[in-house]
């Protein structure tokens, strides 16, 4: 199973949904760089359930323990590493299934791959594993302002809805029906240097798409324009270059995302993550057990009615590690 992200800067996590805990291993963070772990906090508890009727009544604490790689706020250029402990796991809550197989989860596949399966929670397969990454992308987001690059992510949609209004009205209605929802994220990262990325393997926009389908429940991916450049024509699309007022070569529009080539063009970096309903129904779902026979799973645990809000400081999390280790491949300065 590989459980380590990145080429350069590498992130390696373990932990299951229902274990001791979740931690993670950063390793490739250069010296120097200040990091202030309150920060790193506050950025973990965006992910944390919101405390509402549509997620998991699931209430961890998700405090970070960092282990080592920091000295008075700055980083050793040694391995960082944390954990953070599962308070609030029932494993219990998942006793029917170690012999069924959950509609559209990671249960079945596991099972085929590994002949073994961690059936409370769905393990390693659980949204709970991102944790680590926050953490790690919280770091590193740090880092990267310290470079003039900042990432924002934010819901563009729920359930195909884009107004508030509507989307509580389409969570509540889901909820009340024990159903789940899907929705997109869009993100963008400012201030990014032109160069960053590989011409062929290795692209900028790949290893974005890579991070953020490795995403629980992430099941699309585009930047720029994206798939809406299939029903234009090429006079509409072209970024055409012009000299901006403080003398850089810019574009005058960003269909490309910010990426050309499979490399940063210094424009804007623009994309957007669809994510999938959430697999587990609060509703009677047919299904089979390892044997094959039918059985009716019933409803249990504390799940989410949609995922898409507590995925925003994922996905920035996720992109934070893409361009930081970009950085350190195209051999930029970082400044400490």
């Amino acid at each position: 199973m590989s459980n380590t992200f990145g080429i350069l800067l590498k992130l390696t996590t373990f932990g299951e949904s229902h274990g001791a805990a979740i931690g993670g291993v950063l390793d490739g963070m250069p010296a120097r760089m200040s990091v202030d772990v309150a920060e790193v906090q506050r950025f973990v508890n965006r992910r944390r359930t919101a405390w509402n009727i549509f997620d998991s009544s699931r209430v961890e604490s998700d405090r970070v323990e960092i282990l080592s790689g920091l000295l008075d706020g700055k980083t050793l250029g040694t391995p960082i590493g944390f954990i953070v402990r599962n308070t609030d796991a029932r494993p219990s809550d998942y006793d029917a299934l170690a012999n069924a197989y959950r509609p559209s989860h990671a249960d079945f596949t596991y099972q085929m791959k590994y002949g073994i399966r961690d059936h409370r929670g769905g393990g390693r397969a659980s949204a709970r594993e991102t944790v680590a990454r926050v953490v790690a992308g919280g770091i590193a987001i740090q880092a990267l302002r310290q470079a003039g690059v900042t990432i924002e992510a934010q819901v563009e949609s729920i359930g195909g809805e884009k107004e508030p209004a509507a989307i509580e009205k389409i969570l509540a209605e889901a909820s009340r029906q024990g159903d789940t929802l899907g929705g997109i994220v869009s993100c963008v990262a400012h201030g990014v240097p032109a160069g960053l990325g590989e011409p062929v393997y290795g692209k900028l926009s790949a290893r974005l798409a890579d991070a953020m389908l490795s995403i629980p429940a992430a099941h699309g991916f585009d930047y720029g324009d994206g798939f809406n450049l299939a029903n234009m024509r090429g006079s509409e699309a072209l970024d055409l270059f012009v000299k901006r007022a403080d003398g850089r070569i810019g574009t005058s529009t960003n269909h490309s995302g910010g990426i050309q080539g499979g490399i940063s063009n210094g424009e804007d970096i623009t994309f957007r993550v669809a994510f999938k309903p959430v697999a587990t129904l609060m509703r009677e779902v047919p299904t089979v057990d390892g044997q094959g026979n039918p059985i009716t799973l019933q409803p249990q645990g504390r799940h989410d009615v949609c995922v898409v809000r507590r995925a925003v400081p994922v996905v920035e999390a996720m992109a934070a590690l893409v361009l930081l280790d970009a950085f350190l491949l195209a051999n930029k300065n970082m400044k400490s």
